[in-house]
């Protein structure tokens, strides 16, 4: 029975006792908690919790889910897999344990040809907790179940609830026997490799308290409305069903495992290494596609590093298979044939499924080839000093090479440990943190140092050692002080001429240096026969600011007087926009809660944006509020206050720090509106919240799985977006002769009229093509066992006019008597290369297949193709390689 069946089945028997059928939510979680889905009744919490009401009394439905956890127990075990499908059966206060076992015990042992499982009685064992008689007593009067069959279990194994107080309650689980050569008799109690759990009933019917442990919590009392939730293993059952001995080898994945078989030239069966190895790749290939599938994409945290962790331990278990070449091309493609039944998006959604998953593999072969060396050679070193010392204890790979091999040829920690671990050797993971750690540090260095245009931070100890820079802009934009040094690519120099960019270190500065999210200001330093346009300002090294100029006139030299001069027009469009970030965040969380906190930010003059902790997009409506509590916060005129005092008393006073953020004992404080608005900020900002003039918001995105930002203008360039927006209504109100609140739906009826129009062009186009279709047909020549169709179409719209025009000729040929022919079609589209080649059923039975011919033409071409043996398509870079290829194919076909 295949996988797909059994999954129809269970949706049409719960379909039909009344249950809605709720289609399978996406890998990607909703619950902010939970990184994806790894449940069937993940999608249903909120209604078994009762925080929601649910729309339905039952439900049904067939869950994909991803696990990673047990992930190294992968291709060891029968049952572990990263991907796996949940059939669940969901009551909300309707049927109970009567109902649920009825139906389980149904359809497990109805017959196959009556819709059910068809499973023998006899290879079927319960299990209950220890003391739900009531259970027992309707699996003995509702199934017939003996009590030899039925076994008590504790807490541990027989007890569901969430481990918060909430909901909770006896399960039952049913189990199916194996039989004799898997293990002793005795029940689950006695071998779970031979009875093999297939379905868990959780009866949800108390409310729990708090506990100190998994076993260890207070039964409040009884649910209001108690609550059915199952789950059946998809994936169990299917390898029971097709006889086969475990998950790996069932519909939908063996065909990856033989796929990886045939790259590799390995039997499946003949060693085990290369068999854990193969079902890695089969699972592994599978939950890749599944996660793309559902959006998510190689990243190097949250579900991103999850999905690179399964692809990159697919590109090591095919090397260690003796396959050093990209094998994605094809096992993906197996994957994909084997669940588009199941899951008809991954075959739609496959060209943007493999490009990615494509990518990801051609990197990290790369990475591999120079990272694998390293590591081979380190595990050797280590092992030969093991045995010569002749200690017992555990080699231990060094720290410093993990970090090497990281930090160099990004080569995963988890991938080191495994192959440290298949070698027999620990990882010094202590020492390897620590070198992150150090190196998070280096990059701090480093980002200060790009902007500075130097590496070595040294230069500045003698100039920080005369004392920190006094910052003077908060309150004037000008200030007075003798030059203490001067900086050319990294050497301290004592003067410079007009033309050269310097670095001019100050004693006082009014030049706000680049920090907390505030760009820095713009502005010149000028003195006494010399004038240095500020390029940038910025902190190299903690209390020193350095301001990066060019010499526009004269000689500056080391001891002179300057004075610093902030360009008023910048430094009030700063404020505005430092205090407009202020306004959003406070705006931000007196909309969504205080869970909406601020995770970064920028602003500069006329434009600010602000990342935040959120995990879903907001609506229109939600933003639409955000502006306006910020644009009213500007209206009211609310005082800004700024003040130095204490860290832990402006902390008690309710101060928004910024996570991750180092602050020292003493701590600047911005107040706008008093407590509203209160956050440790050492920028710059406005006098009262009026002089931010107006912002406005113009995007809302996701910046990672847990982030969101906004962006805004601010003060004039806000202004100057309105008139624009002002001034384009105007002219689609003259050029549509409509007024403004009827735009919006004259262009609606002009985009559905250019459609309408584009789909009669298409119409006449396609028309037009088929009356080429005569002529190409004519044009065929023997080749071997077939009749030829070589052409060169020139150029075409799009590589489905090439496809139409080749399966017209290969009607044209059968409806003429060739019974076997071959239709080998190219055109140049959008300037790229495409070739289409269809078989009729003759030329196949001869031995002529469409796929091979395509790839034949496509590395002639520069690319790849391939597809079935009746039609496929090839492409590449090179249309002057056209006639070539043809003749490729021509050759090819003669030849067969």
């Amino acid at each position: 029975m295949l996988t797909a069946d059994i999954r129809n089945r269970w949706l049409d028997f719960f379909g039909d006792r009344g249950h809605t059928v709720v289609p399978s939510a996406s890998l990607v979680s909703d619950d902010p908690s939970l990184m994806f889905t790894v449940a069937g009744m993940v999608p249903f919490i909120p209604y078994l919790s009762g925080l929601v009401p649910a729309p339905y009394p039952r439900a049904t439905s067939v869950q994909k889910c991803i696990r990673t956890l047990d992930i190294e127990e992968v291709g060891k075990t029968t049952r572990h897999g990263t991907f796996f499908q949940m059939n669940g059966n969901f009551s909300f206060g309707d049927y109970f344990k009567e109902g649920a076992i009825g139906y389980a015990w149904e359809l497990l042992t109805t017959p196959e040809s009556e819709g059910g499982l068809g499973l023998a009685e006899r290879d079927l064992w319960v299990t209950v907790y220890e003391d739900d008689d009531e259970a027992i007593d309707i699996w003995k009067r509702v199934a017939g179940v003996p009590d030899a069959r039925i076994q008590r279990f504790g807490k541990e194994d027989n007890y569901w609830s969430t481990g918060q107080p909430g909901p909770a309650g006896p399960c039952s689980e049913i189990y199916f026997d194996r039989g004799p050569a898997y293990g002793a008799e005795g029940g689950p109690a006695a071998d779970e490799n031979r009875y093999i759990e297939i379905w868990n009933l959780v009866f949800m019917q108390y409310l729990r308290g708090e506990g100190t442990s998994k076993t260890e919590f207070e039964i409040l009392g009884e649910l209001p409305r108690k609550n059915i939730d199952t789950g059946m293993g998809l994936e169990r059952v299917a390898f029971l069903k097709q006889g086969v001995e475990n998950l790996y080898e069932i519909d939908q994945v063996r065909p990856v495992l033989d796929r990886a078989a045939e790259i590799s030239g390995r039997r499946y069966g003949a060693d085990h290494d290369d068999d854990v190895r193969m079902r890695v790749v089969a699972d592994h290939v599978r939950s890749a596609l599944m996660l793309m599938s559902d959006g998510v994409t190689p990243a190097n945290d949250g579900r991103g590093y999850v999905l690179r962790r399964l692809l990159r331990r697919t590109v090591r278990s095919m090397r260690l298979l003796g396959v050093d070449t990209a094998t994605m091309p094809e096992l993906l493609t197996a994957s994909r044939d084997a669940m588009k039944a199941a899951y008809p998006e991954v075959e739609t959604d496959f060209s943007r499924i493999s490009r990615g998953a494509y990518a990801e593999e051609e990197s990290f072969l790369r990475t591999l080839t120079g990272g694998t060396t390293i590591l081979d050679t380190a595990v050797a070193a280590v092992k030969q000093k093991a045995g010569a010392s002749g200690t017992d204890a555990a080699p231990v790979l060094a720290g410093d090479t993990a970090f090497l091999l990281h930090d160099t040829y990004g080569f995963p920690i988890d991938l080191t440990l495994e192959i440290a671990e298949e070698s027999g050797l620990a990882v010094d993971r202590v020492a390897f943190e620590s070198l992150m750690a150090e190196q998070k540090q280096r990059a701090t260095a480093d980002a200060k140092a790009k902007k500075l245009g130097i590496t070595d931070l040294t230069v500045y100890s003698q100039f920080r050692a005369l004392g920190e820079t006094v910052f003077r802009g908060y309150d004037e934009l000008e200030a007075e002080s003798p030059v203490l040094g001067l900086i050319v690519d990294g050497v301290s120099v004592t003067s410079a001429v007009a033309g050269e960019q310097v670095e001019v270190i100050l004693a006082e500065t009014a030049l706000y240096a680049e920090s907390g999210g505030q760009e820095a200001d713009a502005g010149t330093i000028v003195g006494d026969g010399f004038e240095l346009t500020v390029l940038d300002v910025q902190k190299p090294v903690k209390g020193l600011i350095s301001h990066r100029v060019e010499v526009t006139s004269g000689q500056v030299a080391v001891g002179d007087q300057a004075r610093s001069v902030v360009d008023p027009s910048w430094r009030r469009g700063a404020t505005q926009a430092h205090s407009a970030t202020h306004l959003i965040h406070a705006a931000l969380r007196q909309t969504l809660g205080e869970e909406a906190h601020q995770a970064g930010s920028y602003n500069k003059a006329g434009y600010m944006r602000l990342d935040f902790s959120w995990n879903q997009p907001l609506s229109a409506a939600t933003r639409t509020e955000i502006e306006e509590i910020a644009n009213t916060a500007i209206r009211d005129d609310l005082p800004v206050v700024t003040r130095e005092l204490p860290l832990d008393e402006a902390r008690s006073m309710g101060a928004m720090a910024l996570f991750g953020e180092k602050y020292g004992e003493v701590v600047r404080m911005v107040d706008i509106g008093g407590p509203w608005s209160r956050e440790l900020c050492a920028g710059t900002h406005v006098s009262t919240s009026a002089q931010i003039g107006l912002i406005n918001l113009q995007g809302e995105s996701s910046i990672g799985s847990a982030n969101r930002r906004v962006e805004a203008l601010v003060g004039l360039e806000a202004f100057r977006e309105f008139a624009a927006e002002r001034a384009l209504v105007s002219q689609l109100t003259s050029s549509l002769k409509a007024p403004r609140d009827e735009i919006a739906t004259r262009v609606a009826d002009l985009a559905a009229n250019l459609k309408a129009a584009e789909k009669k062009i298409a119409a006449f186009e396609a028309s037009q093509l088929s009356t080429r279709i005569p002529a190409l047909a004519a044009a065929a020549r023997p080749a071997g066992a077939v009749s030829l169709v070589a052409a060169d179409l020139g150029e075409l719209r799009s590589p489905d006019d090439v496809r139409q025009l080749a399966t017209g000729v290969r009607e044209a040929l059968v409806s003429s008597g060739s019974a076997a022919a071959v239709v080998a079609l190219a055109a140049a589209v959008n300037g790229k290369p495409v070739v289409i080649v269809a078989t009729t059923d003759g030329a196949r039975a001869a031995g002529v297949k469409a796929g091979a011919l395509a790839k034949i033409a496509a590395g002639v071409l520069g690319g790849g193709g391939g597809g079935k043996d009746d039609l496929a398509q090839g492409g590449g870079t090179d249309v002057g390689a056209i006639p070539a290829a043809l003749e490729a194919i021509g050759r090819a076909v003669t030849a067969e």
